[in-house]
């Protein structure tokens, strides 16, 4: 289907542009969401009589929305979640999480705006984008944790995940351990772990 935007669109134009998206695409989300016209004469008529007005609004609606854009940019959200020994979480965190720790935070954003490019489950700091306007984008961080002491530790830049693992690792091996030899079947002992061992056998051969 061929369209006209009626705003900038990621990755396929910006105001006054026509353009061919998929019909789906255009049916369920840009002209509902009155970010596009059907490209036909009637529109294209239409849309050049106001193009100057919604130029205008567009030009004050991004200014509004940089100054927004100043206050929240890298604003960071912590979020405390259960988690496996191995950072797991159980479950996920979501949209509406990162929402409303804005907004605790006294930052008004929708939840159209927060876009998260992956789900987000495992501990660690993410990056996460806010859309606050067509032009204007601005990264927030997510510092999922099991406790503010964890939160504190990631804002200072430590991998809590590695340490972690490196506790495991530590742990785990902390013990002494035999160097597994690749040629014996499961189950079979070395040989020189034997009593006696080779010095039994020359016995053994010496008495016969």
């Amino acid at each position: 289907m061929d369209i006209i935007l009626l705003e900038r669109i990621e990755k396929l134009g910006t105001i006054g542009d026509v353009v061919t998206v998929k019909d789906g695409y255009a049916r369920n989300y840009l002209l509902p969401n009155k970010k596009a016209l059907r490209a036909n004469s009637a529109n294209k008529a239409v849309f050049e009589a106001n193009r100057e007005r919604l130029e205008k609004e567009n030009e004050v609606l991004r200014g509004e929305a940089e100054k927004t854009g100043e206050k929240v940019a890298g604003a960071e959200v912590v979020l405390i979640r259960a988690s496996s020994n191995s950072g797991q979480l159980y479950g996920s965190v979501t949209v509406r999480d990162i929402v409303e720790g804005l907004a605790a935070q006294g930052h008004e954003v929708t939840k159209k705006m927060v876009i998260l490019e992956n789900p987000i489950k495992t501990l660690g700091v993410f990056e996460v984008r806010v859309r606050l306007h067509a032009e204007v984008d601005v990264m927030v961080k997510a510092n999922v944790a099991r406790s503010d002491d964890e939160a504190e530790l990631q804002r200072q830049g430590v991998d809590v995940m590695k340490s972690m693992f490196d506790e495991d690792q530590a742990e785990g091996t902390g013990g002494f351990t035999e160097a597994v030899d690749p040629t014996l079947e499961p189950g079979e002992i070395p040989a020189d772990m034997l009593d006696g061992g080779d010095d039994a056998e020359d016995e053994e051969e010496t008495e016969a």
